[in-house]
């Protein structure tokens, strides 16, 4: 198989799959702007060549590297970044070239937030009503049927990167004010809630070979638009009706030799099940990580044995809750790195800074940490961010 990886060298657990599809056989060509002295020699080795580009946005500079590679090694068969932004270009590329995979004339649906609600309804699953309306009038109808509070997002894009929660009608025209024009948003219902997502590892076949589902109880929305710290826990089960849910919205997408990570809102009113949106890519914020310290898995391995021979190990089962607790350079916490170390120090699996790009949302440092019991996560992840005062 000739896979060409997408900016191998960015993010940094890029070079995780890089490794692992190596190691089941695949030749690794990769594609990036970094020079390759810089790159590290872990990534170096997993790759049979490498091409560098200026400018990752010039389309045609991707494409005589794609038009080199498949020259020199054949057919590619496979053309994969794992990153959302890149995800339009990926889906050019294979249908530029016929590689298998998501092509141009679907990627939007996996993009744009307003398109995956037909999906959603599609599933069967309950999802978030909204609006795509570009002025104050008409949304008019709309803001009477959902009232406040409600949230304004980019209807692309991923993270919370200008998501607000809009509290009365004066923020609400200060949004319509001051909006970027040139970006696209959406309005939806404000959902009292926890996220519970749907992360693993579907096959060609379309059939789930491994999934898990974190617990985030604190809104990454908040976390960005106040420079707050973030915390999750990996559950060691899921439950029976996230992954009821996340079956039926896979199969809605038909979706099929991917990572997939999928946001649900599990409703404080009533308890409801609501899709809020889908990613078909490895989770962000460590949670590859995670996965690989609550199931004793190497999830990296997984997926390259899926991509290259459609087989996935198993069956696995949850043995830890794994607790992702983060920290920001602006707050002053009760406890230093080595209090943590001293009273947790055997729980504690993995710590380290975090690239500036990503600080806002994941913070600037991070630390996972696991145990059977959740409580423990818990109490654990309360130390850590503990603040003075």
């Amino acid at each position: 198989m000739n896979f060409i990886f997408f900016s191998p060298h960015f993010p940094k657990n890029s070079a995780e799959f890089c490794t692992h599809l190596r190691e089941q056989g695949a030749t690794v060509l990769g594609i990036g702007d970094a020079a390759y002295d810089q790159l590290e020699d872990k990534l170096k080795s997993a790759l049979t060549e490498y091409y560098r580009v200026s400018n990752l946005e010039s389309y045609e500079e991707i494409l005589r590297a794609v038009g080199y590679f498949t020259h020199k090694y054949g057919k590619i068969d496979r053309f994969e970044s794992l990153n959302e932004y890149w995800l339009e270009q990926d889906a050019a590329i294979r249908t530029d070239f016929n590689i298998y995979g998501t092509k141009s004339d679907f990627v939007h649906n996996l993009k744009q937030k307003s398109k995956m609600k037909e999906f959603f309804r599609k599933s069967g699953v309950s999802t978030v009503q909204f609006s795509t309306g570009t002025t104050r009038e008409s949304v008019e109808s709309f803001i009477q049927s959902a009232g406040f509070p409600l949230v304004v997002k980019p209807d692309l894009g991923s993270g919370a990167s200008n998501t607000y929660k809009i509290n009365n009608e004066e923020e609400l025209q200060h949004f319509f004010d001051t909006k970027p024009e040139d970006v696209a948003f959406i309005i939806e219902e404000f959902i009292d809630g926890v996220i519970l997502t749907y992360d693993g590892l579907v096959d060609r076949d379309g059939n789930v070979r491994f999934a898990v589902s974190h617990l985030f109880e604190n809104s990454v929305m908040d976390v960005v638009n106040t420079d707050n710290h973030l915390y999750y826990f990996c559950l060691r089960e899921i439950s029976p009706e996230v992954e009821e849910a996340g079956r039926s919205i896979l199969q809605a997408f038909d979706i099929r030799e991917r990572f997939f990570h999928i946001e649900l809102f599990k409703s404080h009113k009533d308890g409801r099940i609501i899709a809020l949106e889908v990613n078909m890519r490895p989770p962000g914020a460590w949670m590859t990580d995670a996965i690989n310290f609550a199931y004793d898995v190497n999830v990296y391995k997984e997926w390259a044995s899926m991509v290259v021979h459609n087989e996935v190990g198993g069956p696995y089962e949850g043995k830890y809750y794994t607790g992702y607790a983060s920290r920001k350079n602006h707050k002053h916490y009760a406890h230093s790195h080595e209090d943590i170390y001293h009273a947790f120090g055997g729980k504690i699996v993995n710590y380290d800074e975090i690239e500036e790009v990503f600080s806002r949302a994941m913070g600037n440092r991070a630390y996972q940490f696991r145990s059977p019991e959740l409580s423990e996560v818990r109490d654990i992840r309360g130390y850590i961010q503990q603040e003075e005062g």
